[in-house]
């Protein structure tokens, strides 16, 4: 295999959000509009800005030290990064969270404030978008949506940042959570997987879903009986199918799933033999503490995250320990990598 060449602040970067053994484990604490309802709810009153990022703090100060790299955004999270561990990564959302829903095709946007050398000079090493994809969209959709990734992929070159990208599958018209669309979900991933590993895009990992719906895997820990989506055979292939299309480091994200049941589907990624090279974990580790934080406050918050929080994540850890591979696994090594300039 030819050497692979990767510029020293992308090589640097992705580095910095991995950990000793080249794997990325990051925490993500980028939630915004969805956090915010998920307290008003707990707490039965209206969440401030300041709760939001008071809530980040803590989550960042106690999981950071159990997390290679934490993953949070410039609104309300930049005040906590210097609660981070001393060597923690950083990766900071560039994207508007939601998206409009009076236009069809879920299309992104990015916070007008920001840009990626800005993002950088608050002190992200990784640059991270969200994008709803539907490979079967209009091309009038997705010929918008391949523009603003290759933007994105230009300007982080043109600042030599890595870019992380996070397509998430979706088909309107299917509802996300139902039989029909966890039988479509497979596909969609491989192919979205596929399209983002091509050269134009500039996307230097993949952060991406579990190839299939746990809730509909037979004999799964998520699965609660009714109409299977797949036996466990077929999910191990579908597994398969979308890691060997892809052609960039590709690192889990949990989806809000319980933490046994994300831990149970990376298990399933290592026996298929797939290539990931870490996780993105936010909710699995840390959502059953939002009823804490509404109904206590900070400091139940922080006891909570240092007793269950930890616990859940020195698991996750153990389970990336013996499935996991190196970032540069995809490129033949370590050694296949040749860093240029300066």
């Amino acid at each position: 295999m030819a050497k692979v060449q990767i510029s020293k602040g992308k090589f640097d970067g992705i580095q910095a959000c991995a950990d000793a053994h080249g794997v990325i484990a990051a925490a993500a604490m980028d939630q915004r509009g969805s956090l915010k309802k998920s307290i008003e709810k707990a707490r039965g009153s209206a969440a401030t800005n300041e709760d939001l990022t008071e809530f980040k703090r803590k989550v960042t100060k106690v999981l950071t030290q159990h997390s290679s790299a934490i993953l949070t955004d410039p609104e309300y999270g930049l005040p906590t990064l210097g609660d981070r561990a001393p060597g923690t990564g950083v990766l900071l959302a560039y994207e508007k969270t939601g998206y409009d829903v009076s236009v069809k095709g879920r299309l992104p946007d990015l916070l007008p404030a920001w840009s990626v050398r800005r993002l950088a000079e608050a002190g992200a090493n990784a640059i991270k978008i969200l994008l709803y994809y539907n490979p079967f969209d209009s091309e009038a959709i997705n010929s918008v949506k391949h523009a603003f990734i290759e933007r994105i992929g230009a300007e982080c070159a043109g600042v030599d940042v890595p870019f992380f990208l996070e397509p998430l599958a979706y088909d309107d018209d299917y509802n996300d959570q139902s039989l029909e669309f966890a039988l479509k979900k497979p596909l969609y991933v491989t192919r979205y997987m596929e399209e983002f590993s091509k050269s134009r895009y500039g996307v230097d990992v993949l952060k991406v879903e579990i190839p299939i719906n746990v809730n509909y895997l037979e004999g799964g820990r998520a699965f609660k009986g009714g109409e299977a989506a797949y036996t466990k055979k077929e999910a191990l292939e579908h597994f398969r199918s979308a890691a060997e299309v892809a052609k960039k480091p590709f690192i889990y994200l949990s989806a809000g799933v319980d933490d046994d049941v994300f831990r149970e589907s990376l298990e399933l990624a290592a026996e298929a033999d797939t290539a990931f090279s870490g996780v993105l974990c936010g909710r699995a580790t840390w959502k059953d503490a939002i009823p804490v934080y509404g109904q206590k406050g900070a400091e139940a918050l922080e006891e909570w995250l240092l007793d269950q929080g930890v616990k859940s994540i020195e698991a996750l850890n153990e389970t990336l320990a013996k499935g996991a591979k190196p970032w540069y696994t995809v490129y033949g090594g370590l050694d296949n990598i040749e860093v240029v300039g300066n």
